[in-house]
């Protein structure tokens, strides 16, 4: 079997920053739409209802993320099939063209209903770019990462996740500054889209240039079907291709661990990043000015957590990080949110907001390496996007229209329930699953390790 080289710190330190940049562009660009959602939701949805207008800007960002899973599944079968290379480029490439897209739709004013559909198809095509960008990325970054540090560079695939973020807060709390509300409402909120656009197109360039790698390449490389001496296929080339459903379909329980893995860490993460702006302005009474720099500096201290945490799992392992977030985000979630709620003290409001921030840190910054330890390399893209995505799009994407929803019929609380409760399920998991790896190289010796751990069970039942 052939097996990869070691590379030198330097060099894996090199792939890990080519390979984050584009991952931050890439959730800048998410990201802008719910920074910018305030001001833009009544350029697209014309109401005297502010609720109800960011509702309607919530259902949006919430069907984008419906396209998260066919991202997951045609960008993560490319991955495993034409290399982590290729589809990180494709995936930022149909980023730039949704976020331009936005930038330049006319309001409904004056184009009507095709102001709404068009925000919907810019939105749907951030989607199926962000589905494939997240397996993508984490896979590319579990490979490319040295034995025993994979816990802390992984980390950076949310260092740069929530980078994005905090510098689309920064971007508004800069435009902020320089324009007033009129403007920020009339066309400032246009600004973001166009810079998420301009810069999607400088990664897309640098992607080209980025290296493969080593773990696709070598598997890549043994995948040439075999031949017997008279000419015919083994029975080894009559396998599942590379990459395909067919394949993933012999990984059933990877695939259900990283369903209960994900269900309580994203809507965790949405509530308590995402969804926080407006829950301040709304509810807690706080100034659009004041929420932005409170969710500014508490997703910096966020920032820095990651690596940190990372690396502690490399030497305690993951599960005792996942089980921290399930049992503090379980019992913690309503407190927390219920405190802030009634509070309109700033600092207050940030503690608040990085104590919930803290606990979202057990899972965050190792639930894609966790994911990625799962899976062999030649399904490991789409084994981690699919399954990912799709428990995203139910339970991410939902989780600010399930929040409004209920604010405006009056249960509000209700939704702090159905946050720990959803973290609840993921505890189960966490304490019932088996410690991935935090110490062994990703590579294709890992793969036929985990095929003959599978094939041992079928051969019994056969």
């Amino acid at each position: 079997m052939t097996t990869t080289k070691p590379v030198s710190e330097r060099r894996v330190v090199a792939n890990v920053l080519r390979g984050s940049i584009g991952n931050l562009v890439e959730w800048y660009d998410w990201y802008v739409y719910a920074a910018f959602s305030i001001y833009f939701a009544k350029t697209f949805f014309p109401s005297g209802d502010p609720t109800a207008q960011l509702l309607s800007t919530a259902a949006v960002f919430a069907v984008g993320f419906l396209m998260r899973p066919l991202g997951g599944w045609l960008l993560g079968q490319y991955a495993d099939k034409y290399g982590r290379r290729s589809a990180l480029t494709l995936s930022v490439t149909v980023m730039a063209g949704g976020s331009l897209l936005i930038a330049l739709t006319p309001g409904f004013q004056t184009i009507g209903i095709a102001a709404p559909v068009l925000l919907l198809l810019a939105r749907l095509l951030q989607g199926l770019s962000v589905g494939g960008e997240y397996a993508t990325s984490a896979t590319y970054l579990s490979e490319v990462a040295s034995p025993g540090k994979r816990g802390f560079y992984s980390s950076f695939q949310y260092v740069t996740l929530v980078a994005g973020q905090l510098i689309a807060l920064g971007v508004q709390i800069i435009l902020q500054q320089f324009l007033d509300k009129s403007q920020m409402y009339d066309w400032g909120w246009r600004i973001p889209f166009v810079i998420g656009a301009a810069a999607a197109l400088i990664v897309m360039w640098l992607r080209r240039s980025m290296d493969e790698s080593e773990q696709f390449e070598a598997v890549a490389a043994e995948s040439v079907p075999p031949v017997n001496g008279h000419g015919a296929l083994t029975a080894a080339a009559s396998e599942p291709k590379r990459g395909s459903l067919r394949m993933l379909m012999q990984y059933p329980r990877e695939c259900l661990l990283v369903v209960g893995l994900t269900l309580g860490g994203t809507v965790a993460f949405y509530t308590f990043t995402t969804y926080m702006q407006k829950y301040m302005k709304l509810t807690s009474g706080i100034s659009e000015d004041t929420v932005a720099w409170i969710n500014f500096i508490a997703l910096l201290v966020f920032v820095v957590l990651q690596p940190l945490a990372g690396a502690l799992s490399d030497r305690i392992g993951r599960r005792k990080l996942l089980i921290f977030f399930g049992v503090a985000g379980t019992v913690l979630t309503v407190p927390i949110m219920t405190l802030l709620g009634h509070t309109k003290n700033p600092i207050a409001a940030w503690a608040l907001m990085m104590g919930a921030l803290v606990i979202v840190t057990g899972y965050t910054s190792i639930n894609a390496i966790v994911k990625a330890e799962l899976f062999p390399t030649k399904i490991r893209a789409l084994g981690v996007g699919l399954p990912y995505a799709l428990t995203v799009a139910i339970f991410g994407g939902t989780a600010e229209t399930i929040a409004l929803s209920l604010k405006k019929a009056g249960h509000e609380s209700v939704y702090f329930w159905y946050v720990a409760g959803c973290i609840l399920v993921s505890l189960v998991t966490y304490l019932f699953m088996r410690e991935t790896s935090a110490s062994s190289s990703i590579d294709t010796e890992h793969a036929a390790a985990a095929d003959a751990e599978q094939a041992r069970p079928l051969a019994r039942r056969a």
